[in-house]
């Protein structure tokens, strides 16, 4: 089987079964997306929900929060992982949208790298979830599941996943196909024990019949 072949079965599989997937992150603003994706880096989407309705309650956007001290913002997150750095990246975060960007949430990928505590994952998410842009975020879920399929090759980072995701999806499913993976390694190809007996591309998946040799 051809990685294309590989592509073409997961995209149908996906069309007729999520053709809906979206982040599980509770947000209203690019803004509170921003916070939220910060937050999310090494914690789950489940704590990070718990923690935003306070936090947006205290600092609305991102004029309150680049006013805010970090002891304030501390006080907030502190049981979401490393709360010291992300404290700190918030409220840098919030000074870039209001003196560098007016406000506004830039919407391309360079100009989202230069905001305290957005990289490159982050930025990919950014464009895609609010700008609907061609941009695959590569988190560990949608590297370790496209490494498994076989969507991606000998791959050693996250930035040479990408690449060749975006190389293989349609450009107009790449915001789409990013929440099919993560979803899928989220609920279905977990790290310690994939479900292969619930999964629906078993038929294509190099993990899978890789252990039907053995």
């Amino acid at each position: 089987m051809t990685r294309q072949e590989r592509y073409r079965f997961l995209i149908r599989y996906f069309l007729e079964n999520r053709p809906e997937a979206e982040t599980e992150l509770v947000y209203t603003t690019p803004y509170e997306l921003a916070v939220a994706v910060i937050l999310s880096a090494q914690c789950t989407d489940k704590r990070v929900n718990m923690i935003t309705p306070g936090f947006f309650k205290e600092f609305p956007d991102a004029v309150s929060l680049a006013k805010a001290k970090q002891e304030d913002v501390l006080g907030l997150i502190k049981s979401c992982s490393y709360p010291n750095n992300k404290a700190k990246n918030l409220i840098g975060m919030a000074n870039s949208l209001v003196h560098q960007f007016h406000g506004i949430m830039p919407s391309e990928i360079d100009e989202l790298l230069t905001i305290p505590g957005v990289g490159r994952k982050t930025a990919n998410v950014l464009a895609a979830v609010i700008y609907d842009k061609p941009a695959m975020a590569v988190d560990t879920h949608v590297f370790r599941v496209s490494a498994r399929i076989g969507l991606t090759l000998d791959a050693k980072n996250p930035h040479q996943a990408e690449i060749q995701l975006v190389k293989y999806f349609p450009e107009s499913l790449i915001p789409l196909a990013h929440h099919w993976l993560i979803l899928h390694g989220r609920y279905v190809c977990t790290a310690r024990k994939p479900k292969c007996d619930a999964c629906g591309l078993t038929p294509v998946c190099k993990y899978y019949n890789g252990l039907k040799k053995k």
